[in-house]
């Protein structure tokens, strides 16, 4: 399969051609952690053996496995082998992506060409799903850091960085995160509506204290998150991206003040008000509260394997346990963005209102 011109949907391999490639012991290493930048889309149809394709690919592999199901019924089984299963069926199980079937094939091709187009950060991003599936909320966080500060020195990212240098950004404002009370009531806003709430270091330190205080707090019982001007919060700033000289350090500030950790600490008292755009962290902080109402015109992408890296501020897990880790991969993988009506019927909100 040549990665330069993906084929058709007629030319990717059926599920039992795979398996029989892997039979050969030249091909063995064939979705292994020995080919890093291995991305595979399979053909599924009513031959498939799930018991013989969990036996042959339950191996630990690094690369991306993206099945297609064109012809019959959804097949059930495979959740645990695939990264990313797309069918041209109505299918409520959150494992699969619908897609009309007229738009498949296409669909299928773009998904492979774009992750061929990152194929490291798209395998890290995989396996970092994979993986964090078993993990506690907290060591997920711990998992996704490690992958996403070694993608930080990687020649993927800083051939994004060279094609898209940073801008310079005027000052900041003193107060980024503005808090306002009324009796057992906070609500805490971002406030940097000039950049549509890009999330940089400063404002980043300023919404941890602001949560971490709320939650130390005993008399305040309900917490209100959103964002000023025309988005919530359009992820991090781009110009403060790849910055830093020290990633060890840097990585234990991004731990010690998760701020998707500190949401989810927060518990029931924190809902999530979000419009505009919501990408990358704007989506991703959010997802760990246990509500989250967006506003019709609120649209939701993840553009970090497209930069070379993956989400960073807590997306595999907060993302991954509304929507499952298959989903959270097509968003990630395929930069295609949700429309709130969309990421309500996915889970990844749990309504949609007005915005105030």
């Amino acid at each position: 399969m040549s990665d330069r011109e993906p084929p058709t949907v007629t030319g990717f391999p059926s599920l039992i051609e795979l398996l029989d490639l892997l039979v050969d012991p030249h091909t063995g290493e064939h979705l292994s952690a020995a080919d890093a930048t291995t991305v595979t889309v399979v053909k599924l149809d009513g031959s498939w053996r799930p018991e013989i394709a969990e036996t042959r690919l339950a191996a630990p592999r690094s690369g991306v496995l993206i099945g297609i199901d064109q012809d019959g019924e959804v097949p059930e089984g495979l959740g645990g082998i695939f990264d990313v299963l797309m069918t041209s069926h109505p299918c409520p199980n959150r494992e699969w992506v619908s897609v009309v079937p007229e738009a498949l094939p296409l669909e299928a091709e773009r998904l492979h060409r774009r992750a061929l187009a990152n194929p490291l950060a798209a395998s890290v991003f995989a396996r970092v799903l994979r993986l964090s599936e078993r993990l506690p909320f907290t060591d997920g966080l711990v998992l996704e850091s490690v992958g996403y500060s070694a993608l930080l020195t990687g020649a993927e990212f800083r051939r994004w960085r060279e094609a898209n240098p940073p801008r310079t950004r005027a000052p900041n404002v003193d107060t980024l995160v503005t808090l306002s009370r009324r009796k057992h009531s906070l609500r805490i806003t971002l406030n940097r509506p000039h950049l549509h709430n890009a999330l940089n270091d400063a404002m980043g330190h300023q919404l941890a204290e602001a949560l971490r205080n709320a939650a130390a707090d005993p008399a305040i019982e309900r917490i209100t998150l959103d964002g000023k001007g025309p988005s919530f919060c359009s992820g991090g700033d781009l110009a403060e991206f790849g910055s830093a000289t020290d990633r060890p350090s840097e990585q234990g500030i991004r731990l010690a003040q998760s701020v998707a950790g500190m949401v989810q600490d927060c518990g029931d008292a924190l809902s999530a008000h979000i419009h505009g755009a919501c990408f990358g962290a704007g989506i991703e902080i959010p997802a760990a509260a246990r509500s989250v109402v967006a506003a019709p015109d609120a649209r939701f992408y993840l553009p970090e394997v497209h930069m070379g890296l993956i989400p960073g501020a807590g997306g595999t897990v907060t993302i991954r346990r509304r929507i499952g880790r298959h989903r959270t991969a097509w968003l990630g993988l395929s930069g295609r963005p949700l429309t709130a009506m969309e990421a309500l019927a996915w889970g990844l909100i749990d309504g949609i209102e007005a915005h105030a």
